[in-house]
Formats: C-alpha cells, sequence, structure tokens
C-alpha cells in the first residue's frame, strides 16, 4: 500500500473497530499498527475482560492461550457473527518445549471449534511486539501472516495492517494455522534460549 493509499484509507468513512482482549506487550502493539492505519481500537485488561461489552465489529485475543476458554465461555453469544483474530501460540510454559494442542490441530483451529457462528482468523502470532512496533524485522518491513477460511475477512485484516504500515500476507485457509503455530513456537524457543533478540524474529522476502 503506497503513502497515497494509506492516507485514504486513513480519511475513508468506514473504519473496522476492533475490540483487543489484552492490555500488554502485543496487545498495546497490535492496537498501535491498527490505530496508525485509521482503525478504532479499544484495549480490555483482564480485570475488564469478564465484564466488558464487545463493541468491536473484529475481535483480536492478545492473551496467553490458557486466557482463550474463560473469554470464550463468557461472551459466545456476543462472538457470534465476528471475526476473531488469535494471536496465541499454544505453548506448555512448563516446559517451553511442546505445543498444548492436538497433533495436527492448531489452537485456532479449536477456537472455531468452540465459536461455530464467529469467523476465526490466525495472525500476528509470528511477529514480536517489538517488530510491530518498530515495522522492521532485521532490515525487513515487518510482514504478518494471516490464515483463515473467509477471504473477505482476511483481506480486511490484511488492508487494516498495510494501512498501519506493515507488509500482511493471506497465509491460507485456517488449517495453515497449524504451520504458523509451529514457526511462533520456534521463533519463541530460540528467543528464550537467546539465540535471537526479541526484536529480532522471520522476515519474509518476497
Amino acid at each position: 500500500m503506497t503513502t497515497t493509499q494509506r492516507q485514504a484509507h486513513r480519511e475513508g468513512a468506514a473504519m473496522t473497530t476492533y475490540t483487543i482482549f489484552g492490555t500488554g506487550n502485543m496487545g498495546t502493539a497490535i492496537s498501535g499498527v491498527l490505530s496508525k492505519g485509521g482503525a478504532s481500537t479499544d484495549n480490555l485488561s483482564h480485570g475488564e475482560a469478564t465484564t466488558a461489552t464487545i463493541e468491536g465489529e473484529v475481535v483480536i485475543l492478545a492473551v496467553p492461550y490458557p486466557a482463550v476458554d474463560e473469554i470464550i465461555t463468557r461472551h459466545r453469544e456476543a462472538l457470534a457473527g465476528k471475526t476473531v483474530i488469535d494471536i496465541t501460540n499454544p505453548l506448555n510454559f512448563d516446559t517451553f518445549d511442546e505445543l498444548v494442542v492436538p497433533a495436527g490441530s492448531s489452537a485456532a483451529a479449536e477456537i472455531q471449534g468452540k465459536l461455530p457462528d464467529s469467523t476465526v482468523l490466525k495472525a500476528f502470532n509470528t511477529t514480536f511486539a517489538a517488530t510491530l512496533n518498530s515495522g522492521k524485522t532485521g532490515d525487513l518491513t515487518t510482514t504478518v501472516l494471516v490464515a483463515g477460511d473467509d477471504e473477505a475477512a482476511k483481506s480486511a485484516l490484511i488492508t487494516d495492517i498495510n494501512a498501519g504500515g506493515l507488509d500482511a500476507l493471506d497465509a491460507g485457509s485456517l488449517k495453515r494455522a497449524h504451520e504458523l503455530e509451529a514457526l511462533g513456537f520456534l521463533q519463541l524457543t530460540l528467543a528464550g534460549a537467546e539465540k535471537i533478540s526479541w526484536s529480532g524474529g522471520f522476515g519474509l522476502v518476497k
């Protein structure tokens, strides 16, 4: 998206509204990117998560994977008909050596199964907060990989990410969340072992 196109998007009459569960590094960074592109964002803290009214057209789960079930239980009816973006990497944080979803599945697929009336996308799980904030992964523009079965929902998110100054790429159907979570897992373990920095990670050359 060119600078002119970004400006036109920001000045557009119909901006997407996002409710973001999470006020940590990732939730704040994602909010920054989307707001920069002209979207309206509302971040909910852990204390607000159980009682808040979901105002956004799109909901982002920027929380640790174990916190997702409580949000779904509390807000299942409110999430019906909305796009729900899962950014989680479902690590076993006790061992930091495995994923806790069934083999061949993904956190996103598990969430979609629990929210059959919502459109679930996988995004942001292969980027660190620092690379979202800076817009750079090394010398490359930070790229957000997006997977999901709804083409219109993916396109809308990609447009909003582009408007915020980052690259975004359609990574395929929701089945690809399995591979995205494996990539996110690897990136996290490398950073945890101090083999890469938390301001680094995987970049994409097109």
